[in-house]
């Protein structure tokens, strides 16, 4: 069977339209015996007889091994390369050295930073203080949020580049760890209000490497036109400024290159042009650390490979520590901000399928080719992406499985906009039809967050499973809550 005319370039005909696919769905996450999909022992169709659709479902012991992961990858491969870095000092000197003389390498430390505006509740804040991660915030609502899941206020990083004098005051009240710095009128308010608390505040520098990275590819340029951040050439005289504050203690550059990202290569180059600019900070007092920033990437589709966090790992400590050697300095302490790669995989958004359509596309050659849409109970209200700049998603039936010959279907969600597709192209068995539930895998990340009430639809509610029982974690918004914020039915 031949691939379909309207599918794109990279999307592969697929031998069996019920596979699951490599990486696209939670490490928990398979058929059972009926054909069901099932995440870590509950299947869709007691998930969906319970919860309804649409529904965000989130493996949590995926999410939690991921985060586990991360953090392990990072340490290991610094800690292998100072000892291997150590191993190469003692032999080229070891000829002068005393015998039992070697002294133990200093390991750099490393601090992960969840990204919580990829997802955030009260429950995943805990889940990722309990595996070891710090929680990296951007606004006064983030920050509620992990201070009321009882995460520890130093381990809390603050970001943004509009933090208004409010959220900077109760960050800093709160004993937050630090404050990513983003301008140079931030300097002075964040200096004002711990120089108020008594406290020597904690920041970093956003800087911009003129590095940006998508995938696997990057472009290295000497300036940036964009909102976050400053130019390199402007980091002395911004770190001047912040040293002068006895209320500011300042830890580090903070950068961050791009999102999806699916190797170091891109990583390598920003620290090396960071670590020169803190070589030449170090003149000036210390810089204890560097924070690379986030962006690894995850499969959405069958065509999306990204490398292992191992890897990625490995590769991003071996350009560090080439380039810190290169420049005769020690390698600072190392910090990175993952959100996607943790959440995004553990995470589905099971819907039921309402219609069906065949639509007849012209082609240039005057033939014609049938697209299908299924229309689900969902859309952009709770996966915008698609709708935002053009996302691929996968799809696979999840509440049975079917020998019907594949084909290739469109997504559709339910709002009154012609981009409101949820999956452009994928195939799945011929037979799918109304009352069928189908998954679409990879939605830990960026949907519940960027959620909405358009065509006054509740958001739906998420729901963690783990070791066969499904429990909600944020609960699904009903009408009733939506007319309660109507403030024009009050009189009535």
């Amino acid at each position: 069977m031949a691939t379909h005319p309207l599918a794109p370039d990279w999307l592969a005909l697929p031998a069996d339209a019920n596979d699951l696919g490599d990486g696209l769905f939670s490490a928990n996450t398979e058929r059972d015996q009926y054909g069901q999909i099932q995440v870590a022992g509950v299947t869709a169709g007691e998930l969906v007889e319970t919860f309804g659709t649409p529904l965000y479902v989130v493996d949590e012991a995926d999410a939690r091994a991921r985060a586990a992961r991360t953090l392990g990858a990072f340490r290991s491969a610094v800690a292998a390369r100072a000892a291997s870095g150590a191993r190469a000092e003692s032999s080229a000197d070891a000829a002068d050295a005393p015998a039992g003389s070697a002294d133990t390498p200093r390991v750099p430390g490393v601090t992960i930073y969840y990204a919580a505006k990829a997802f955030l509740s009260a429950e995943v804040a805990r889940w990722m203080i309990d595996e070891g991660l710090n929680i990296d915030v951007c606004s006064g609502g983030e920050l509620a949020v992990a201070l009321a899941a009882g995460a520890p206020a130093a381990r809390l990083g603050f970001h943004g580049n509009n933090k208004s004098l409010a959220e900077i005051e109760r960050a800093v009240a709160a004993g937050i760890g630090t404050i990513v710095l983003d301008s140079l009128e931030e300097i002075e308010r964040v200096a004002e209000a711990a120089a108020r608390h008594g406290r020597r505040q904690g920041v970093r520098l956003r800087v911009n490497s003129g590095v940006h990275a998508h995938t696997h590819e990057f472009l290295a340029t000497s300036h940036e036109d964009q909102k976050f951040g400053l130019p390199l050439t402007e980091t002395a005289a911004a770190v001047g400024q912040i040293r002068s504050h006895e209320s500011l203690d300042f830890r580090g550059l903070h950068c961050h290159i791009g999102s999806q990202i699916f190797d170091a290569s891109g990583f390598g180059e920003s620290a090396a042009r960071l670590l020169v600019a803190h070589r030449e900070l170090l003149e000036g007092g210390p810089v204890p650390e560097l924070n690379l920033g986030g962006g690894f990437g995850i499969a959405y589709t069958t065509a999306d490979d990204p490398q292992p966090i191992e890897q990625i790992a490995d590769g991003i400590a071996e350009a560090v520590f080439r380039a810190a050697a290169d420049l005769g300095i020690e390698v600072p302490n190392l910090a990175f901000e993952p959100g996607r790669s943790i959440i995004g995989p553990a995470g589905m958004t099971l819907y039921t399928v309402g219609t069906r359509k065949d639509v007849h596309v012209a082609s240039e050659d005057g033939s014609s080719s049938v697209r299908r849409y299924l229309s689900v109970d969902g859309g952009m209200s709770d996966n915008a992406r698609p709708s935002l700049y053009g996302a691929d998603y996968s799809v696979r039936l999840a509440n049975r499985v079917s020998d019907a010959p594949a084909a290739l279907v469109r997504l559709a969600g339910k709002h009154c906009e012609s981009g409101d597709i949820v999956v452009n192209a994928d195939y799945l068995p011929g037979d799918a039809a109304s009352g069928d539930i189908v998954a679409v895998p990879a939605t830990g990340a960026y949907c519940w967050s960027l959620a909405s009430n358009y065509n006054y639809l509740g958001r739906p509610a998420v729901v963690a499973v783990v070791d066969g029982t499904a429990r909600v974690i944020v609960r699904g918004e009903t009408e009733a809550e939506l007319l309660a914020r109507d403030a024009g039915l009050d009189a009535r």
